[in-house]
């Protein structure tokens, strides 16, 4: 009776660990799955960046953001000075941005993103007017240079 009991019990314990390991396959799949990245191919055209210059361009596509939610708020609390200065020395065409936006070897970027960078310099200029309509209309127009460039490009 002994025997069948201990027999019982290690196909019960053998069953387990295979369970348990099948379970564990399963799971390293999913997480390589998940940890792996989608690569869809959506028509943008790629910039094919190294590392460096990725992270790069993204930290710098961050602050953009971030300057354009600050410039926002500063509109919607008519405090247009401020709004003005932010918009130029965080979007406007200074030579560090002409720089970056030659520093990925691809014209096309460059031309849109130097584009982008002067509308910043005509939008800090209509915020000194300090007429809301005008300012928004400025601002909106800087972004779409944001949602041009997303549409065609990608990292």
């Amino acid at each position: 009776m002994k025997r069948v009991v201990a027999v019982i019990c290690l196909g019960f314990l053998s069953f387990s660990a295979c369970k348990n390991e099948k379970q564990t396959e399963k799971t390293d799949i999913k997480q390589e799955e998940i940890e792996k990245p989608m690569e869809i191919d959506d028509g943008r055209i790629p910039l094919n960046l190294n590392p460096m210059q990725k992270n790069h361009q993204l930290s710098n596509m961050r602050s953009h953001l971030e300057a354009v939610q600050q410039i926002t708020l500063l509109l919607s609390q008519e405090k247009y000075d401020e709004a003005s200065t932010l918009a130029y020395e965080k979007l406007g065409s200074t030579t560090e941005m002409r720089l970056m936006c030659a520093s990925f070897g691809d014209k096309g970027f460059e031309t849109m993103g130097i584009e982008f960078h002067k509308s910043a310099d005509v939008m800090s200029e209509v915020f000194k007017e300090k007429n809301k309509d005008r300012a928004l209309q400025a601002l909106s127009n800087t972004l779409n240079y944001c949602v041009s460039c997303h549409a065609i490009y990608k990292q």
